[in-house]
């Protein structure tokens, strides 16, 4: 079985969303002064460039080419959160703000391609443990914000 060019194209996507929430934590790293925090968003870089890996496996297995790189909107979006924290009084609180934004984006965008009936049953596999994890950094940089 083969990946359509659609599914290839949505799996690219989500690829370079991974490549940009990396690149986004480990801005968010620099960003923080809480230790704690530091090394949740360091972690959550290592989770998200793991992701990446193994999207990148799974789109060469089915014989398509991963993407390289990150997205146009996803620097921009970078740019503004460092905005946004240097003209912020809580540096921490609002690059937690953001990394609840960009954790409920990653949900949706990893929903969505769950919902695709061409998905192979590998990949949905791969897709449902992934989203399960940022699911649960999801709630755990929700908790995180209640604490700063």
């Amino acid at each position: 079985m083969s990946y359509s060019k659609d599914v290839s194209k949505k799996l690219n996507e989500l690829l370079e969303k991974n490549y940009d929430a990396e690149k986004g934590y480990k801005l968010a790293a620099e960003k923080v002064e809480n230790q704690r925090l530091k090394q949740f968003f360091t972690s959550r870089a290592q989770e998200r460039y793991d992701f990446g890996h193994q999207l990148k496996s799974e789109i060469s297995n089915f014989g398509e080419t991963p993407e390289e790189g990150t997205s146009f909107a996803a620097d921009a979006h970078r740019s503004w959160m460092n905005l946004k924290a240097s003209l912020s009084g809580d540096k921490d609180e609002a690059v937690l703000e953001e990394a609840i934004r960009g954790e409920k984006a990653a949900v949706e965008d990893y929903e969505d391609i769950l919902k695709d009936a061409e998905i192979p049953a590998s990949t949905a596999n791969i897709l449902m443990k992934q989203k399960n994890s940022i699911v649960a950094a999801l709630n755990e940089v929700k908790a995180l914000e209640k604490q700063a």
